[in-house]
């Protein structure tokens, strides 16, 4: 039993420590998800930025305690260096009404379009199938979620002009043509540029 807690007292300075780094996180958090405002009004980019970066000169005023290890020293300059260079473009969506904050919303609904095409395809990788549909992958989902029957659709297509169907399908065509293009060039990059090379040639020929 003494060994025990002999070894529980070895770790407990650098559990400490680990704590403490642990709550810078869960502070940074906290302030950039603007949870303290007291109404929407009250949230803005001028506001958090005051916060935000009065929190870190705090924290940078605590390098030169001396309670700070060497080790948490050394991490709290990391922290302070990475947070310095993202600051740039951190604190920008307040203004905006219905801008989020993080992307992982879009990243969780990435990937339930990934995992409904891999439970219809079979397959692990989607790569084939996001490169034949392309974007209206989204367009179908968002279709399915909103229950929208035939009918439905048939009286939102309507509303579509022939020219603004003619420009969105032409986008369309241009970006799912880039996205083969790289494609290839990462996993077939032999063959397209063997391709590239006969299209030179007779492109040079025909000339």
């Amino acid at each position: 039993m003494q060994v025990l807690v002999g070894r529980r007292t070895a770790w407990q300075e650098q559990v400490s420590s680990l704590r403490r780094m642990r709550a810078w996180v869960l502070a940074a958090e906290h302030l950039l998800s603007g949870d303290w405002a007291q109404s929407e009004k009250a949230l803005s980019n001028a506001t958090v930025a005051q916060r935000f970066n009065q929190w870190l000169n705090q924290l940078a005023e605590s390098l030169q305690s001396e309670s700070v290890s060497d080790h948490e020293r050394q991490c709290l300059e990391h922290f302070l260096q990475t947070t310095h260079n993202f600051r740039p473009h951190l604190i920008l969506c307040y203004d905006v009404k219905g801008l989020p904050r993080t992307n992982n919303e879009t990243e969780r609904y990435i990937r339930s379009l990934k995992t409904r095409a891999r439970r219809m395809s079979g397959r692990k990788n989607w790569n084939s199938y996001l490169l034949r549909y392309g974007r209206y992958i989204a367009y179908y989902d968002c279709l399915v979620k909103q229950e929208a029957g035939d009918a439905t659709l048939e009286h939102r297509l309507k509303q579509v002009s022939h020219q603004q169907w003619r420009i969105a399908r032409s986008s369309s065509r241009i970006q799912r043509s880039e996205q083969l293009k790289l494609w290839r060039f990462r996993h077939k990059r032999d063959q397209y540029l063997l391709s590239l090379e006969l299209r030179w040639q007779a492109t040079a020929g025909g000339t």
